[in-house]
């Protein structure tokens, strides 16, 4: 498949648009249809290709903040038409965006550096994400988007669930939740062709074993979180849902802006020390962010999560991480030494704040403008020494758009060699 032309992020409106004109123009082979409303009454949309009951779900839009996926889903929806081959014996189906609420929120849609992304920037508390409420809330509290996805994935019952992901600067890499053989090396190829670094050592998938450079399995339940105080946990998120029927998740990750040091595999000199390091760093900057939103908001953090708008919750939702995380940061022994997994915790430790402050600064631009102009000042330092410290380089729309779908399709192709004849 050659590179498409350059691209930008589309909307939720267009995605739901250029579906139905994929309808229109195919009508015996494309179906799109409401799958579920969303809590603040948006339709969510499938738009399935083919009829085959071997089926791969296609998930976009799951975090607000990661606009990539849309334009992936677009590309891929395209391709599938247009090849046979890759619809001869599997239907595919494409969630348009899982979280459509959360994408309102999200205004940095074609942002020129990771300040501009920063001033728009929204992803809701951990138990308003679509994919990880099972985690954290009992069965009868989860969110309509939730519900709307494990019905999709109960009805299709894929052989392979494809969520796509992105991150602000890094990296690419892909989580498994079951190992999918020779998938790495097709990843890898495509990471290396189209100069998009691949994160050796991300926090995300930190102590899981490795199915090749940047290509992680989720361990077993008994290995235990490698971050003990993070109340998410993969295992229980719709990722799993589909090992009711057979299939596995895959969650492919891309960067807007490709960072330097996260594909470091030599080991770092000091880990232990390093961590202590950016721990002390995350409750300092935390520390500076939760300041200004008391004085501006007295008792706003006695709600942590639960209270306010979804800005102020999803911000007091980050801060009130923080303690928990920086100690695991300095209690646990590293579970991987290389410079890849520091630099990768550098960047993480630096989201939490920055993201908050960024929230803030939305939330109290209208109500306090001594505290949203101070908040501001914490969003541009943080994200100037968050692009210049990792050396970071805009990734093209089109190469994040391209990458994902080689690696959907190689996904797909040797997760069905995998599994035989699949579930269907």
């Amino acid at each position: 498949m050659g590179l498409l032309p350059e691209l930008r992020y589309p909307t939720v409106a267009e995605l739901v648009s250029s579906s139905r004109a994929l309808t229109v123009r195919r009508p015996g082979l494309c179906v799109l249809r409401q799958v579920g409303l969303s809590r603040a009454g948006r339709p969510l949309y499938l738009l399935s290709v083919g009829h085959a009951r071997r089926a791969v779900l296609v998930v976009a839009g799951a975090h607000a903040n990661e606009p990539a996926g849309g334009g992936t889903l677009l590309a891929l929806a395209r391709r599938v038409v247009a090849e046979r081959e890759l619809r001869d014996d599997t239907s595919w189906h494409f969630l348009l965006c899982a979280d459509p609420d959360g994408a309102s929120l999200h205004t940095a849609t074609e942002p020129d550096n990771l300040y501009d992304y920063h001033l728009g920037f929204f992803r809701p508390a951990g138990r308003e994400q679509p994919e990880w409420a099972p985690s954290v809330l009992p069965p009868d509290r989860l969110p309509p988007e939730t519900l709307a996805l494990t019905g999709v994935i109960d009805e299709l019952r894929p052989y392979l669930q494809v969520s796509l992901h992105g991150t602000d600067l890094g990296g690419s890499w892909v989580q498994l939740t079951r190992n999918v053989p020779g998938l790495a090396e097709p990843f890898g190829k495509s990471a290396a062709e189209l100069h998009i670094p691949v994160e050796t050592g991300a926090s995300d998938a930190a102590g899981w074993p490795a199915s090749g450079p940047g290509v992680r399995v989720m361990p077993p339940a008994e290995a235990g979180p490698v971050y003990p105080s993070l109340p998410d946990d993969a295992r229980h998120s719709t990722w799993y849902r589909t090992h009711r029927y057979g299939g596995l998740t895959a969650v492919v990750e891309v960067p807007m802006w490709a960072g330097g040091l996260v594909d470091d595999p030599e080991p770092h000199p000091a880990p232990a020390e390093a961590l202590r390091h950016l721990a002390d760093r995350l409750l300092r900057d935390a520390r500076e962010v939760r300041q200004v939103l008391e004085e501006a908001r007295p008792g706003a953090m006695e709600g942590a999560g639960t209270a306010g708008g979804p800005l102020l919750r999803a911000a007091t939702w980050g801060l009130e991480l923080v303690p928990g995380l920086a100690g695991d940061l300095v209690r646990t022994r590293p579970p991987d030494g290389t410079r890849a997994y520091v630099a990768s915790v550098d960047a993480f430790t630096r989201r939490v704040p920055l993201r908050a402050a960024a929230m803030l600064r939305r939330e109290l631009r209208e109500s306090d403008t001594h505290a949203a102009a101070r908040l501001e000042r914490l969003v541009a330092l943080w994200s100037d020494s968050f692009a210049v410290h990792f050396r970071a380089r805009r990734v093209p729309v089109a190469h994040q758009v391209e990458h994902q779908v080689r690696t959907v399709v190689a996904a797909a192709l040797h997760a069905r060699a995998g599994t035989g004849a699949g579930t269907g």
